[in-house]
């Protein structure tokens, strides 16, 4: 018998870490419990800090080496990318054929992908999808574009969180670089917090991009499906009450999404 998981789901009971474990995560295996999500003998999910690169840079290890080593694992793969700055679900292999597995389900768009973000100005719409070629612009940016050859296909709700303030449910049907990020700024609502798509005025005083990872649902390799779900652990707006109450009683998965089309 196919060995099941028992699927943690860190939205009933949310840790919150300050910026000095955060920083630390990685060297205190008591930091690596709490930002573990699921896990089992072919995968781990961890809820991603914001600010943490997975890849080694330099002669820093990345996140994803340095939780392989705290596992003593000999082999460990994430099988889809989450920006620096962008927190939450992160799905990991812990073999080959389990990379093999869960990255063509990616590829096939096959995962369901749901992420929570805030957003400052007013948006152009305030629901729907947002499809469009990326290209690249400057300085490693990239833009949407009117054309429709290689689309991103982002499906969004949104809700007056505060004043001037938006809570967006995203549905992210592909995986283009910073596509969540590119898309929301193409509406005139870009995320808060973010330096490189967000205007300069709208990011003082924030202490991170506050964009998050929230849910996956995807076929573990005995072909049942699993869903896992975290809250943020950073973020001063993401840890307020207003927040957490918006986000309570929605089931992101029964929102009445667009149908999508092939």
């Amino acid at each position: 018998m196919a060995y099941q998981p028992l699927v943690i789901r860190s939205n009933l009971k949310s840790t919150v870490l300050d910026d000095t474990a955060i920083n630390k995560t990685m060297f205190d295996i008591d930091h690596l419990s709490a930002i573990t999500v699921a896990e089992c003998s072919d995968w781990i999910v961890i809820n991603k800090p914001a600010g943490l690169s997975l890849h080694s840079e330099g002669n820093e290890p990345g996140l994803v080496e340095q939780i392989k080593q705290r596992l003593s694992l000999n082999y460990l793969a994430p099988v889809h990318r989450l920006d620096k700055v962008t927190s939450g679900c992160l799905l990991l292999a812990k073999h080959p054929e389990s990379a093999s597995w869960l990255s063509k389900q990616f590829q096939n768009r096959q995962v369901e992908k749901y992420y929570l973000a805030l957003t400052a100005g007013k948006p152009k719409k305030k629901q729907g999808s947002i499809i469009g070629d990326m290209v690249p612009a400057r300085n490693g940016n990239y833009k949407l574009t009117q054309s429709k050859n290689n689309s991103a296909i982002t499906q969004f709700f949104s809700y007056g969180l505060s004043e001037g303030i938006r809570l967006v449910i995203v549905r992210l049907l592909t995986g283009k670089t910073h596509q969540i990020r590119v898309a929301l700024k193409s509406i005139s609502s870009p995320i808060l917090g973010d330096e490189r798509y967000g205007s300069s005025q709208s990011n003082i005083s924030i202490d991170r991009c506050y964009l998050h990872a929230y849910q996956l649902t995807f076929d573990d390799l005995a072909g049942n499906r699993k869903t896992v779900s975290c809250l943020p652990l950073t973020g001063e707006r993401f840890t307020q009450s207003i927040f957490k109450q918006a986000i309570k009683d929605v089931s992101v998965d029964q929102l009445a999404w667009p149908k999508t089309r092939n």
